[in-house]
Order: C-alpha cells, then sequence, then structure tokens
C-alpha cells in the first residue's frame, strides 16, 4: 500500500505543469498592498526609492508568472500589463476607501481604512485579481481572491465587475458571484449573497449573478439571485430580503415583520431551535 501511495505521488508531480508557493503567493498580495498604502516599516523618501520598490515587487510577480506558465516572454507581457494597470486600479480603490470614509460614522481616517478595515483589503484584493483575470491568468487570480476570503470572511470572485466607490461595511459573510456586475457608489453590508439561482454545470459560460446599478444600497442579510435579476439604481435593499426578480430604480424593498405581546392570549409560538 505505502509503496502503491509513494508511486501515485511520483506520477502526479511528474504530470504537474505547476509548481506553486502558496504561501509566497499569498505573502505577495500583502506586500503590494502594503506598499501602496504606506503599511511597510520604512519610509520612501525619493522617487527612485519608489521606482526600485515598484521594480522589485514586478520581478517578484515575473518569478510566481514564470512558475505558473514556464514562460518567459509571456510572464514579462503579464507583468508589464499589470503594472501598466496599476496606477489606475491605485486610483480606484482611492475612491473605495473615501467611501468606506464618508459612509461610516465610525472611520476616523484614510489610514485607519488601509490597516484596519477588512472590506478595503478584501476590495483591494480582488481589484488586483481581476486585472489578472481580465489578463486571462490563470490560477493566481482565485489565489488571491480566496486568500483575502479566508482573512476576512468576505468572498468575491475575482471575474466579478465592480465600479469605483465601492463600500463594504463589516463584510463577514458577503459572497460576491462570478458574474455579478456592480455599478459605481455602491454599498454592501456583511451577510449579503450575490449568486446564482441554479449551479449546475451547464450554466458555466452563462450570466448567472445580479446586475447592481450605481447608488444602491444591500442591508445586511440579503439575497439577490439570477442573471436576470436587475437592481435599478439609488436603489435599498433592507435586510434579510431574498430577492429572484428585478426592481426598479428608485425603489425600497424591505421584509415585513409582525410584533406579537406576550401579554396577548394567543401569540404564535417561536421556531424552537435546539443546537
Amino acid at each position: 500500500m505505502q509503496n502503491d501511495f509513494i508511486s501515485e505521488l511520483l506520477k502526479k508531480n511528474e504530470a504537474s505543469e505547476a509548481f506553486l508557493d502558496k504561501k509566497r503567493i499569498e505573502a505577495y498580495t500583502d506586500s503590494l498592498f502594503h506598499f501602496l498604502f504606506q503599511l511597510e516599516d520604512k519610509k520612501y523618501s525619493s522617487e527612485q526609492a519608489i521606482r526600485i520598490r515598484l521594480a522589485i515587487l514586478k520581478n517578484e510577480l515575473l518569478s510566481i508568472l514564470f512558475n505558473i506558465n514556464n514562460d518567459v516572454e509571456k510572464s514579462q507581457q503579464i507583468a508589464d500589463e499589470f503594472f501598466n494597470a496599476l496606477p489606475l486600479i491605485y486610483q480606484t480603490l482611492n475612491t473605495d476607501a473615501k467611501a468606506i470614509l464618508d459612509n461610516d460614522p465610525a472611520a476616523t481616517c484614510l489610514q485607519e481604512i488601509h490597516i484596519a478595515y477588512p472590506g478595503f483589503y478584501a476590495i483591494a484584493i480582488y481589484r488586483f485579481a481581476h486585472q489578472l483575470q481580465l489578463q486571462k491568468v490563470i490560477l493566481l487570480p482565485r489565489i488571491w481572491t480566496e486568500y483575502a476570503h479566508n482573512k476576512t470572511g468576505i468572498d468575491i470572485h475575482p471575474a466579478a465587475t465592480i465600479g469605483s466607490h465601492f463600500c463594504i461595511d463589516h463584510g463577514t459573510g458577503i459572497v460576491i458571484g462570478e458574474t455579478s456586475v456592480i455599478g459605481t457608489n455602491v454599498k454592501i453590508y456583511q451577510g449579503v449573497t450575490l449568486g446564482a439561482i441554479s449551479v449546475s454545470k451547464d450554466k458555466a459560460n452563462t450570466r448567472r449573478h445580479p446586475y447592481i446599478e450605481d447608488n444602491v444600497v444591500i442591508y445586511s442579510g440579503a439575497t439577490i439571485l439570477g442573471g436576470d435579476t436587475v437592481i435599478g439604481h439609488d436603489t435599498v435593499i433592507g435586510g434579510n430580503v431574498w430577492l429572484t426578480h428585478s426592481v426598479k430604480p428608485n425603489s425600497i424593498i424591505y421584509s415585513k415583520s409582525k410584533s406579537y405581546s406576550k401579554n396577548q392570549e394567543v401569540y404564535p409560538e417561536p421556531i424552537n431551535f435546539v443546537i
């Protein structure tokens, strides 16, 4: 049995086309994030020092990419394109941080957003990963977003499309599916799911997740499902709402609830959970 097991592992190693150091890949996302938002333990005092640090980060990405595709020219092209896109990614992330600061009364400054807000971290790693997804890089985008998912509890697929000024408040339990489209100035609270009605494999190449237009607020626990579901602009979706159909712009959607007094003779028996 032991010999068969070892032989099988050897065959899998020999057949593998990519040898990936997962910890190294995950550490890279933190290095890039920390550099962009002044979270390293050093201060850069010249433009030349910044250029050198960017070159080091680019070379590290190039090395990681080469381990994935074993092609120097292709890896260089991907790294060049990613770093050419980085200024725009950075500008967009600045709008996200500002949106969080403007929307959260508990936030005191941008530095607090950068260093202590899991929602901003998850958005940043998503935006890095989304750029590589657009460049059709395999494995790496999903590794990055799942690393952020593991750290923050926020699950954003790298293929989702998300506009600027995106605000995640608290964030734990948020799920944003692969074909989701989110407009600008959208705010999402913890526990929100933008998912698919059907998860059958034959729908892999179809739109399965909702379209959220601009200036929408989605409160905690809301579930919005389906590729044909469009949430119109300037709409508020209340907590714990379940939606599988479109909503017109400027709407307010909420779950109705009733309250009863225990002093009444008849009131419904609450569900009895046994843990």
